[in-house]
């Protein structure tokens, strides 16, 4: 008999350790056949002072890690890190560091949908701003990856020229810092407690094992 779990992901598309997170993620869902596991995707921002057209990428790296050696290292190690998950992170392709709020704007619309197209809309927004250097703050690109999940394209578009659930977003995130997180990921498990970081795949199915024996 299966065992449902819950598990709410606490992320940012722009962040690089969210998506290593994931690839994690669904590979310690993969590792437990048992469980029936649902997944949801909560808002964060890494920084909410980007504007709407995002800042220049390496402008922005320069001036948050005080200069472009110190930058090129800490990138360098996520590199390495991704490489061990299957992803091959293309930084160089990346020229906009955006903000992120329409695309958790997209996000919370695509829940409302299911979680399968939500996982979907997220993994492809990690693919399109890491892999192939998107500009995930655009509208344009939203919608593109919003019909990829399976989304109503027109409305998408229409939804994101309004301030449709913008102060939603941002009271969800403050929720989040209120309960104390100030990184991400930051994975909630049937709202019991709360794995934090990039997490290897073990730690993840050690921590699903415990909500479940908690449960018992």
């Amino acid at each position: 008999m299966t065992k449902k779990l819950t598990i709410d992901v606490i992320s940012d598309v722009m962040c690089p350790w969210c998506y290593i997170g994931k690839k994690n993620l669904d590979e310690a869902v993969a590792a437990s056949p048992e469980l029936d596991v649902e997944i949801n995707w909560r808002p964060y921002q890494l920084d909410a002072t980007l504007p709407k057209e995002g800042k220049d990428r390496q402008k922005y790296l320069s001036d948050k890690f005080g200069g472009k050696a110190e930058a090129d290292s800490r990138y360098a190690n996520i590199k390495q890190a991704g490489g061990t998950v299957g992803i091959d992170f293309n930084f160089e392709l990346m020229k906009v560091s955006p903000n992120t709020l329409d695309a958790h704007r997209v996000i919370r619309w695509a829940g409302g949908m299911g979680t399968e197209v939500q996982n979907k809309l997220v993994r492809r927004l990690f693919e399109l701003f890491f892999l192939e250097g998107g500009h995930i703050g655009d509208d344009d690109v939203l919608v593109e990856a919003a019909i990829f999940a399976g989304m109503d394209g027109k409305l998408v578009r229409e939804l994101l020229e309004s301030d449709r659930d913008k102060k939603e977003v941002q009271q969800e995130i403050a929720q989040a810092q209120q309960m104390g997180v100030t990184g991400v990921p930051c994975f909630v498990i049937d709202n019991k407690f709360a794995v934090m970081g990039a997490q290897p795949v073990e730690a993840l199915v050690s921590a699903f094992k415990q909500a479940i024996d908690d449960a018992d």
